[in-house]
């Protein structure tokens, strides 16, 4: 059976290795190996942040597999694999053929494919009867939703204007008509404006009684309905802006994608599953990390000012200097308002010097960075280990961003709870993700946004960084 020799064989090349430190490297390739085997539709939950190593139990049940799969990868995990674990795989003779390319041949047993090329052998039927393995299941929806995009830029105007000459004229007065209406609109930090399916129409029947269209003018009218949302980047000084349109699910929108099929899918998923997703696993383990011996050193005091309070960025600058001060490792500051952001790492910087920075990849053994929350996320693995994050705002996502906007629209709708159901635990599983480096490093918490101590939800937050141990008072690390 596929499940005994993947434990043999997973055995046998972590016992050449002589290092365990995940604990369930045997439990996932006989869950894997199983779903491989008849078929059907797994879902194992990691921890957040756990230890990447976990990958040997996904390989090695793949490398023994032989009917057609497509391995789901984002571009950083793309990389490991074809880096680091495939050798390990080669070290003891295990070969792992990896297709890449817009098609694969039904006797290449692994198709490698990242999100764009998911989304366009769906679209194109090449899926066919392959079973689908998703190691990523966190990202798998916001990465399908960047992959579906629809991006129209003034190149694109132009040319539909070139291959359209006698509705020249029509598509100039539409295009000033929305040019008005976006550079109108209040655009806020992130130089985003919506874009109101009313503010789309005439130029959706127009096109709709024109023919042929250059591209990507057909795949922007097929994304009409509810489902889809539109906002524009505005460039303010160019006076300038490019259109964007995405779907709020994009699993909804690709029906059939995650149905009728084998699937594995490992890491956080929404608990319960959407029904809409197409995904209903037949098995579903939980593998969290073995309890830790010491708990989180955790600052967050009482009567922290709120985030949108007038004396917050004085607040922030203050308990920011505290925290950095004596501390010989790496500190990140994470903020996700850019204005706020940029002020403070100017006045961490007139204090503490260079060793102070913006979104620095290559910091000084005890410096500053301060950064986003999706920043962090991606570059903490490139990273040295932190000593503290501070958390000047939790990781909540902004009603002034238009898609987070839409999509809780869409839930008010139906008279669903957005917040609890959406925002909060999106933002938890950013803060445990990005937190995770902190635990196996030994370092600190400190969250300085008052909604942790006065908000009701808040008991979440902390129930979500167990284990923690509060720190009452600061004291520098030797």
């Amino acid at each position: 059976m596929l499940e005994a020799k993947a434990h043999q064989q997973l055995k046998a090349l972590l016992r050449q290795e002589g290092e365990t430190r995940w604990p369930h490297h045997l439990t996932l390739s006989r869950l894997v190996a199983r779903s491989l085997r008849r078929s059907d539709q797994t879902l194992v939950r990691l921890a957040p942040g756990s230890d990447p190593s976990w990958l040997l139990g996904l390989l090695v049940p793949l490398a023994l597999h032989n009917s057609p799969v497509a391995l789901v990868v984002s571009p950083a995990l793309r990389q490991r694999l074809l880096t680091v674990e495939l050798p390990r795989l080669q070290a003891v003779g295990l070969n792992l053929p990896c297709w890449e390319g817009a098609t694969a041949p039904g006797a290449a047993p692994l198709w490698l494919l990242q999100h764009d090329a998911l989304v366009a052998a769906w679209q194109s039927g090449h899926l066919e009867g392959r079973q689908l393995v998703v190691p990523e299941g966190e990202l798998l929806q916001p990465l399908l939703r960047q992959a579906l995009e629809v991006v129209i830029d003034t190149g694109h105007w132009e040319q539909l204007r070139r291959s359209l000459p006698a509705a020249a004229s029509s598509l100039l007065q539409l295009h000033e008509r929305l040019s008005r209406r976006v550079l109108a609109r209040p655009c806020g930090p992130q130089q985003r404006v919506p874009i109101t399916p009313e503010d789309e129409a005439p130029l959706r029947q127009l096109l709709g009684v024109l023919a042929p269209l250059p591209e990507p003018w057909p795949d922007w009218l097929k994304t009409a309905g509810a489902d889809w949302t539109s906002w524009a980047s505005v460039n303010p000084t160019l006076l300038q802006w490019t259109l964007h349109r995405q779907p709020l699910d994009p699993c909804a929108v690709m029906t059939g994608l995650l149905s009728g099929r084998g699937v594995v899918v490992v890491g956080p998923w929404p608990q319960p599953a959407s029904p809409g997703l197409g995904f209903t696993p037949q098995v579903e383990v939980s593998l969290a990390d073995p309890p830790l011996l010491d708990p989180l050193p955790l600052f967050a005091p009482q009567g922290q000012a709120l985030p949108n309070a007038p004396h917050y960025p004085s607040h922030l600058l203050d308990q920011c200097r505290r925290l950095v001060l004596g501390q010989a490792g790496l500190t990140v500051v994470l903020l996700d308002d850019e204005g706020l952001r940029l002020g403070l790492t100017s006045a961490l910087a007139a204090e503490f010097g260079s060793r102070v920075g913006h979104e620095l990849t290559a910091p000084e053994a005890n410096g500053v960075i301060c950064c986003s929350w999706s920043w962090w996320l991606e570059h903490q693995q490139r990273l040295p280990l932190p000593c503290q994050l501070v958390a000047a705002t939790l990781p909540i996502s902004s009603l002034e961003d238009p898609l987070t906007a839409a999509r809780v629209a869409a839930l008010r709708l139906e008279g669903r709870d957005w917040f609890r159901e959406l925002l909060l635990p999106e933002a938890l599983g950013r803060l445990q993700r990005s937190i995770a480096g902190l635990r196996r490093n030994g370092g600190r918490l400190a969250v300085l946004d008052g909604r942790l101590k006065r908000r009701g939800w808040g008991r979440q937050v902390l129930e979500a960084l167990e284990p923690w141990v509060a720190l009452t008072r600061l004291l520098p690390n030797p």
